[in-house]
């Protein structure tokens, strides 16, 4: 045991080390594959050994708690808003106010880059961290620790064993990673985030930390906030940094109010060249012991102020307005723009959403119309200039029929998106087939969009269906362009793999409007086979956990679309499986299904292993314990999760009386 308790001991502190070197230093020490490779020896451990599982291990980082709300947290110390500059003279003022309060007129300020992200609080005691919190309305933030935990930025053990240290920073995401996620929520018809400050809010405060972990969010810190041990904001960067904390680079001491211009000019000059957004700069006061010599309003501090940068609007001419089609056949439009220099990249394009969007604000081709980036990445048109030119220009009027197939267009009464409900329709198959051989749906790997439009445009797939039928034509595929022998023997041997995917994952596939993977798992853990759910009423589908009438209805519609159930009556056919795989043959899936469950206490395996279970068998696990719990998984050691549950009546149970319910032992 101690062999393996080293060998642990000695993967942590090299994975630490490498992380520390590549999410705080900007500077990696080994390639992504070394790093993969440990760190999956390291799961492989502690899977064996969960008792050698530690609070500061990497495999930590990865998320998996789902939580049913957010705890509300007191601050300390409240989290102030700063008042704002927007030019010169505020700046002059703001040192004006400071200089009268300060009787020797000897101080200087800290100029740093204002992220575009969110405040938070990080508080460690005994060097782990134990609480992370929102900034809220200042006075009662949320924990977010479990979420903040996955930002691999951020260390979970410390140097300093104080009982309580509180440092505080801001949470961001990075421009590729904003890219990345809006990419993914395009393909995925979801709304875009507007920009990364609202994107990593969003983040933050998800209840699955499983979602956080795989948005990689980063922080900045900049400020520890005990004012005994530190005296200047530049040594309290100076300390964060010696604890392995990320600090911005760019931040400097300036003597005067002119030094501070200039550095802000240099920041305003550096700006579209960060890999992060920034909307202005902090100027402060450098000298902590000057704070409440320089005092407070209700609101803000008077020592400090955000200088924001105004937004960058240019005009341009809006040549075109055109309409797209989405898999579930929504349609959005979008603007073709004549170039335009924008926040550092040439603007060609622009969303602008749907018909209602376009109407309010009367936007017309031809016309010049205001062009924004500021902290948005996604360019947005603001309103058209209206002279008298404009008022020559005919009103926009929405298309009536799909761009792609020119179907008729339906609208949802009481919704703004109107849809294509053509299920042959090219550019819906298309955009459905990418997202059917997706990694979270059936996992098919080599068919990329553009080998799926190939094979369209070649006549040999024109539904999901079809992707099974492809092994008849094998040769004929060898000789298309650039498909190659061995790549089509691997694109078949995957397509026949996935034939025995549990049904979740077909359900997700198969792009039922509002059936999300999460939804497509409640369903297909309840109901155990897709071919049975047309025989399933509204009712029943309404009583299960997260599904209301929206989903419910929309499941409905899609099965009892003819063309829905020939396509599944053909996957049958071609030996696609229905059947939900997980542990179906337990007679007490009814028992657990549905129900949620907080893990507690040591037990014989990690709490991913019995969460994971649980979640096959359709059971929601939760993080905290409430009325609402319906069970406590207790093991050694358990805590004030135990008394908790005591105390509200949860029923509580051991881990032998737990594998009894699942008929195990």
């Amino acid at each position: 045991m101690n062999n393996v308790k080293e060998k642990i001991l000695e993967i942590k502190q090299k994975l630490n080390e490498w992380g520390y070197a590549y999410y705080v230093l900007d500077d990696p020490v080994v390639d992504d594959a070394e790093y993969d490779k440990l760190f999956n020896e390291l799961v492989k451990l502690e899977q064996e050994h969960p008792d050698l599982i530690t609070y500061d291990s990497p495999t930590k980082r990865v998320g998996g708690i789902v939580l049913d709300k957010f705890e509300k947290y007191q601050h300390k110390v409240p989290m102030l808003s700063l008042a704002n500059a927007f030019n010169e003279k505020d700046l002059k003022n703001f040192d004006d106010q400071i200089f009268k309060e300060i009787e020797n007129k000897n101080y200087s300020f800290f100029v740093e880059p204002k992220i575009d992200g969110l405040s938070i609080s990080l508080i460690y005691s005994k060097g782990k961290l134990f609480k992370a919190v929102t900034r809220g309305d200042g006075v009662f933030g949320e924990d977010v620790t479990n979420n903040v935990k996955t930002i691999k930025s951020i260390p979970l053990v410390i140097e300093n064993k104080d009982d309580y240290v509180e440092i505080r920073g801001e949470v961001f995401l990075s421009k590729k990673e904003f890219e990345k996620i809006n990419q993914q929520r395009q393909l995925d018809e979801e709304p875009l985030f507007a920009n990364p400050r609202n994107a990593a809010a969003g983040t933050i405060r998800q209840l699955d930390s499983n979602i956080a972990a795989s948005r990689n969010l980063d922080a900045y810190l900049y400020y520890y906030m005990d004012r005994e041990k530190i005296k200047t904001h530049s040594e309290s960067l100076n300390y964060l940094k010696n604890l392995k904390f990320k600090i911005n680079e760019l931040g400097k001491i300036c003597k005067n109010i002119d030094e501070v211009m200039q550095h802000i000019n240099y920041i305003s000059e550096q700006r579209n060249k960060l890999n992060y957004e920034i909307d202005g700069v902090v100027v402060k006061v450098n000298n902590f012991d000057l704070y409440e010599k320089v005092g407070y309003t209700s609101k803000f501090p008077k020592w400090a102020i955000a200088f924001k940068f105004p937004a960058e609007i240019k005009n341009t001419r809006l040549l075109n307005i055109f309409a797209t089609v989405g898999r579930t056949g929504k349609i959005t439009y979008n603007a073709n723009l004549e170039p335009v220099q924008l926040a550092g990249t040439t603007v060609q394009s622009a969303t602008l959403h749907n018909a209602d969007f376009i109407k309010q604000r009367d936007i017309r081709v031809g016309s010049i119309v205001k062009v924004k980036k500021a902290g948005d990445i996604i360019p947005e048109i603001i309103e058209p200039i209206k002279d008298e030119t404009f008022k020559l220009l005919s009103v926009w009027k929405e298309t009536h029929v799909c761009p792609e197939c020119n179907s008729v267009l339906e609208r949802v009464e009481d919704e703004v998106d109107q849809y294509c409900i053509n299920s042959s329709c090219r550019r819906k198959v298309v955009r459905l087939m990418e997202h059917f051989v997706s990694r979270e749906a059936m996992n098919i790997e080599g068919l990329s969009i553009k080998i799926i439009e190939k094979l369209f445009e070649n006549n040999f797939i024109y539904n999901v269906a079809d992707i099974y039928k492809l092994k008849n034509f094998k040769e004929e595929l060898i000789s298309l362009d650039k498909m190659g022998k061995k790549s089509v023997e691997n694109l078949l041997e995957a397509i026949e793999k996935s034939k025995t995917n549990s049904a979740e994952k077909l359900f997700f596939g198969l792009g039922v409007r509002h059936v999300g993977k999460k939804t497509a798992q409640l369903l297909v853990t309840n109901f155990k086979d897709i071919k049975d759910f047309d025989k399933i009423s509204f009712e029943q589908l309404e009583k299960v956990r997260d599904v209301g009438p929206i989903v419910a209805r929309s499941v409905i519609d899609w099965f009892e679309n003819k063309n829905n159930k020939k396509l599944l009556e053909d996957l049958v056919s071609l030996g696609v499986n229905t059947s939900y795989l997980g542990n179906i043959g337990s007679k007490y899936n009814e028992i657990i299904s549905n129900k949620s469950f907080v893990i507690t206490g040591t037990l014989s395996n990690s709490r991913n292993y019995f969460k994971n279970i649980l979640e096959e068998h359709g059971a929601k696990v939760i993080d905290s314990v409430s009325k609402k719990t319906d069970y406590l998984l207790v093991g050694e050691d358990a805590g004030s999760k135990l008394e908790k549950a005591n105390k509200l009546g949860v029923k509580i149970i051991n881990e032998q009386e737990f594998l009894e319910m699942l008929g195990e032992k």
